[in-house]
């Protein structure tokens, strides 16, 4: 009975396994298809709005100009940012090399074992060389986004296809399954991103107006990059976290100033990401904190950057399409969040439109 009931398990473990396989080692063919749907679920509500009294190919156009437009316009302010902030590090290198020695000495100076080794490793010279790192994953990413585009684009034409074509299946479950988890995944998306937005541009618009009043250096940049690494939960807010405070380190000589500032730009982020986001988002799109961070590290994990930044919309799509059927509701109802009434009813009558 038990190697009975253990049979149908395994199948699925090696679809998972292998499935998760083909998502790392095909990754330049499935993150671009994936960044395309994950575009398409926010721009397509602004096409289907354009196409109401613009001819289709028209309003493909416009909807893609704003697309462009406002993707290129953040990938900007994000090179700019970090190219002030790197171009600092190397004006300012012999002063962080004598900040890291003064820390080393004191850290033999009591005994510290390990002072050595952290010294070796995590100098002026790493620092410039993952600067350089970074630079040059920055300028790759152009061949990814300009496929993205294509995906984008063809998708965006298939879209009012795509439907039809799962209205005429012949398996009208399956059919109604997909159509509805499609409308239900996409409006979860578009919710999710608004909230992160307007959580992100709140936590960068504080962590400048702090930087500003303690006098910290490069308080715009710190702003902005606290902004859009607040799309990435957890990571991105420890980042904007830890880097403003080694910077605060070399520009204060109290260490009193340096602990002030980071306990506050914690406390920024703690506000903003635990009392204020949950209660603006409410609980349609509410999972656990470890479901959230393993979403981060697993897509991180497969596909870099980009997989950290769509990780948990990809997790929000997979667990609204288990709570379609029955045998994966569990899923849906484990690491996620009951669907609400209100919400279900938005998404069908969407659907129906």
């Amino acid at each position: 009975m038990i190697a009975g009931k253990a049979q149908p398990i395994a199948p699925i473990v090696i679809a998972t396994v292998l499935t998760v396989a083909a998502l790392a080692v095909a990754s330049s063919v499935f993150a671009p298809i994936a960044f395309a749907l994950f575009i398409i679920a926010l721009v397509w509500p602004l096409q289907k709005a354009l196409q109401a009294f613009l001819p289709r190919l028209v309003a493909l156009a416009l909807s893609v100009v704003v697309m462009v437009v406002a993707f290129g316009a953040f990938g900007s302010l994000i090179v700019w940012a970090f190219g002030r902030v790197g171009r600092w590090i190397i004006s300012d290198a012999a002063r962080f090399q004598s900040f890291y020695d003064g820390i080393v000495l004191w850290l033999e100076g009591h005994g510290v074992a390990v002072a050595g080794v952290w010294s070796e490793n995590f100098n002026v010279s790493w620092m410039l060389r993952t600067a350089q790192t970074i630079t040059g994953r920055l300028n790759s990413t152009m061949s990814f986004w300009l496929v993205v585009l294509v995906y984008v684009v063809l998708g965006l034409l298939e879209v009012d296809d795509f439907g039809r074509r799962l209205c005429a299946m012949r398996n009208c479950g399956m059919a109604e399954i997909l159509l509805r988890g499609s409308v239900r995944a996409a409006a979860k998306i578009r919710r999710y991103m608004l909230v992160r937005t307007c959580m992100s541009l709140i936590t960068g618009v504080l962590v400048w107006a702090f930087a500003r009043t303690v006098g910290l250096q490069l308080a715009e940049e710190w702003g902005f990059i606290a902004f859009s690494l607040n799309y990435i939960p957890f990571l991105g807010p420890l980042v904007a976290t830890v880097f403003p405070t080694l910077f605060a380190m070399t520009q204060f000589e109290s260490w009193h100033a340096v602990i002030a500032v980071f306990a506050c730009l914690n406390l920024i982020q703690f506000i903003v990401g635990s009392y204020v986001e949950p209660r603006v988002a409410g609980s349609a799109l509410s999972m656990s904190p470890v479901t959230v961070l393993f979403s981060v590290f697993f897509w991180s994990y497969l596909w870099g950057v980009f997989g950290a930044f769509i990780g948990v919309p990809i997790t929000v799509a997979l667990l609204t399409f288990c709570a379609q059927h029955p045998a994966s509701r569990w899923m849906a109802e484990l690491f996620g969040s009951p669907e609400q009434d209100d919400a279900a009813t938005a998404s069908d009558a969407a659907l129906e439109a």
